[in-house]
């Protein structure tokens, strides 16, 4: 009897505990989602960008932050109602500001991989991060096959070697370069007449030459970009979701494109 009665106290106890844990893990869940109601509640959002990476994010001669991801972050605010206030990173410390709580998004040329994908949750995509050829606008290139005849820097090994090789024409002069600086410098000095780089690589040339009149050419690879939310911000992630399907629809976001990429918006997953 002894030993039936010690039983049950000891179910009792462990029921009790078991519902006085309940609130907790209610209110531990209901904590993972109270991002989009505390920017509501301060009128504020905290959205990091990049400010080395034209023409997503950089300081103008007025040291002012801009780029496409600086429109995106003041467009996200401008839809929510709410206080846009930038939060410059690196790409090295982008993830950690989110979890953290020192930003409530990235938005900082961010792609989607398994690994990230562990620590923080992403939004649908909102503009292209691409590969391309790029030139002079007197030089007219709108195919593969225009490229023939026409010589093209590249880095050795890079992405954009790869992706060139798999639609270079017969004809096309590809020379390859050990590092970025020499394949744009070998098109800054006019030792070939098309570049094939990243879009942050043109547009950080594009902005310092602007007397070449350097334009998107070709697209060899898109790469989009992603916003980044903190793990289990659903409702905001949500929320995101939202505005950028309404901007797609609207229009306004292969309007960032053409003005900063200089390129419509096209597909996005």
């Amino acid at each position: 009897m002894t030993t039936r009665r010690t039983l049950l106290k000891r179910l009792s106890l462990n029921t009790l505990a078991a519902l006085a844990a309940a609130p907790m893990l209610w209110l531990g869940s209901a904590h993972a989602q109270t991002a989009l109601d505390d920017v509501m509640a301060k009128k504020t959002i905290l959205i990091a960008i990049p400010t080395d990476s034209a023409p997503y994010g950089f300081v103008g001669t007025d040291l002012a932050p801009q780029g496409l991801d600086v429109d995106m972050a003041n467009l996200i605010g401008a839809k929510l109602g709410v206080k846009v206030e930038l939060v410059p990173v690196t790409s090295a410390n982008r993830i950690a500001y989110l979890q953290t709580k020192k930003a409530d998004l990235v938005i900082s040329t961010l792609g989607k991989n398994p690994d990230r994908e562990k620590v923080i949750d992403f939004t649908s995509a909102y503009s292209p991060f691409f590969q391309a050829v790029f030139g002079p606008k007197s030089l007219s290139v709108k195919t593969p096959a225009d490229l023939a005849g026409k010589s093209v820097a590249v880095t050795r090994g890079a992405m954009e070697d790869q992706e060139l090789g798999k639609i270079a024409p017969p004809g096309v002069d590809i020379k390859r370069f050990e590092d970025m600086n020499g394949t744009v410098s070998a098109f800054s000095a006019g030792q070939v007449q098309l570049m094939a780089v990243g879009a942050s690589v043109a547009g950080n040339f594009m902005g310092k030459s602007p007397q070449l009149g350097t334009e998107f050419k070709l697209l060899l690879k898109d790469s989009p970009n992603y916003i980044g939310v903190a793990k289990g911000e659903d409702k905001l992630r949500l929320k995101v979701n939202d505005i950028i399907a309404d901007a797609r629809k609207s229009g306004e976001l292969n309007k960032l494109a053409l003005k900063w990429l200089g390129r419509p918006l096209g597909e996005l997953p």
